[in-house]
């Protein structure tokens, strides 16, 4: 059996008892390092937890050398951990098409991920649109796909998380272009960075998805002990300093319910100026009022 694992957001009791369990009978156990970072729990850590020796999954295995991790599950248990829920990248439903097309079996044990916690900062699941990723811009590399997802969202009224960019067991173009296997530190990105990216594209596009004045809220630690929000326009948070990884962001929608704004105004240092911020928000991306089709003349 290949088992997919979700971990939860940050400490290694955050597992469920059944992924414990399944962990207990496995032969290999295999963690997922690449998409996110387990907070408050270092590898050692997961090894003395679960009585397993944990072997790291960067990109490189889990998206061209699957088949590693992929030998023997028709015979042995095999664990794929990942933090969060197992569905939280695609590279992971790939990994289950694998193993069925060589008739696998397959059991997914799912736990809390970024996708549902980020309510914790008041703002209502159902109100959110399609979730976007920032990546680290390069001097010859700053895409903007993202953008007119930002905008969709943004006519219709929703709110858009933003997840951030990390660079672990990354290496530079130059070492890659050599084959040297040589890597570069870990990096994770900052909600400044992404609030100056953000605004950047926007600057270059001008079709105002958001502007400086936009109402956000920043999220930083997720599931851990130290979690912190703040609510602000892009621009202030583009000053913000967010501390430790790793961080997410929230644009909001124009269907912003008078419940939500109340909670997001505990995370503003300025209550009245972040509350006009959303009211002069909501008035921009108010739909026009439905004009009745005027009768044929004839």
């Amino acid at each position: 059996m290949l088992y997919l694992i979700g971990l939860g957001l940050s400490y290694t009791s955050d597992i469920t008892v059944r992924g414990l369990e399944a962990i207990k009978k496995c032969d290999r156990v295999y963690l997922e390092h690449y998409t996110s970072i387990l907070m408050a729990a270092s590898l050692e850590e997961l090894e003395a937890f679960y009585g397993k020796p944990v072997s790291l999954a960067d990109r490189e295995m889990v998206e061209s050398g699957c088949e590693e991790i992929l030998r023997g599950a028709d015979k042995q248990n095999v664990a794929f951990l990942v933090v969060g829920d197992p569905f939280g990248a695609t590279t992971h439903t790939d990994l289950v098409l694998r193993a069925k097309k060589q008739k696998m079996p397959v059991e997914v044990i799912h736990n809390a991920s970024v996708m549902n916690a980020v309510g914790s900062c008041g703002l209502q699941l159902y109100n959110f649109g399609q979730t976007v990723s920032m990546v680290f811009f390069t001097d010859s590399w700053r895409p903007d796909s993202w953008y007119d997802k930002i905008w969709e969202n943004r006519k219709i009224g929703l709110h858009t998380l933003v997840l951030l960019d990390i660079k672990v067991k990354e290496q530079s173009i130059e070492n890659m272009a050599r084959g040297r296997l040589i890597y570069e530190p870990p990096r994770y990105m900052s909600i400044a960075q992404c609030c100056e990216q953000l605004l950047e594209i926007e600057e270059s596009r001008g079709t105002k998805a958001y502007t400086p004045d936009t109402p956000a809220v920043a999220i930083s630690r997720l599931g851990s002990a130290d979690q912190t929000f703040k609510s602000g326009t892009i621009e202030e948070l583009s000053q913000y300093d967010s501390g430790e990884p790793l961080h997410s962001l929230v644009i909001l929608g124009r269907q912003c319910h008078e419940l939500e704004i109340v909670y997001l105004l505990e995370f503003a240092d300025d209550k009245t100026k972040f509350q006009s911020s959303v009211t002069q928000d909501q008035e921009y991306f108010k739909p026009a009022p439905w004009v009745p089709p005027t009768e044929d003349a004839e």
